[in-house]
């Protein structure tokens, strides 16, 4: 099955997604985490923080941080949870590199790893992993069925896969603030740190068309996940997703 948000492409229609996201933050790697920031409103770390405490009863050992980005959340994986080995992926090499130089920093290169994935199609041998994780990275994916099946496919039994997603608010008035912002307020603060008017519209459009909620949830459930769960943050500017194997 198609959703509509594999077909919102960073610059042409034509060409493959999985191709279009990789050129995109390879591009933007060096502004990654300040635009980032700057958009959340410096809301995405208490994200990942209140996210990852779910994860805290299943005692991950190896885990794979799913399109890692700068390893923000790889970073905050090991804080919270002290895993034994973490694979940050990623298809994004530019954005990997500002990841290796963070972990680099903190003298984590013992336990986090990088290494260049593509979600739809990974090299791991199957039930690899005591948990996926992944932060803002599944609107990206060139298909959410395949890749899914293959985070199921990588996960021991028992595991547990968690997301974090850009959302839309359902409820009034925030429904009407998010999209007085997505439309008119992040576009100007993206165009601070790029000067492509489709890099920035990327964002916005994608997180429009994510499926989300109970129908994320279906999707999880149709793909093979039990034991699926959810919790909105910031009155549902973002949602985290919680499965098991």
């Amino acid at each position: 099955m198609s959703y509509k948000v594999e077909r919102v492409n960073p610059y042409d229609p034509e060409r493959p997604k999985q191709e279009q996201v990789s050129e995109l933050f390879n591009e933007i790697a060096p502004v990654y985490d300040r635009m980032n920031g700057v958009l959340s409103l410096g809301i995405d770390a208490y994200w990942r923080w209140e996210a990852l405490r779910s994860l805290r009863g299943y005692r991950p050992e190896k885990v794979l941080d799913l399109a890692t980005g700068t390893g923000d959340l790889a970073i905050e994986a090991y804080r919270m949870l002290r895993p034994k080995q973490i694979i940050a992926a990623d298809i994004a090499e530019e954005m990997m590199e500002v990841g290796r130089k963070k972990v680099r920093a903190k003298r984590l290169e013992q336990v986090i790893s990088f290494e260049r994935q593509a979600s739809e199609s990974m090299s791991f041998p199957d039930n690899t992993f005591h948990a996926v994780i992944s932060s803002f990275g599944v609107r990206n994916f060139q298909s959410i069925d395949q890749s899914f099946q293959e985070v199921l496919r990588v996960l021991k039994p028992g595991g547990a896969f968690l997301f974090l997603e850009l959302s839309t608010p359902e409820q009034s008035p925030a429904k009407e603030l998010y999209a007085l912002y997505s439309k008119h307020v992040m576009p100007v603060m993206a165009a601070l740190f790029t000067k492509n008017e489709k890099e920035y519209a990327y964002l916005p459009n994608s997180v429009a068309l994510f499926p989300q909620g109970r129908e994320m949830m279906a999707i999880l459930n149709k793909n093979g996940f039990r034991s699926i769960r959810l919790r909105r943050f910031t009155l549902g500017i973002a949602t985290m997703y919680l499965a098991e194997k």
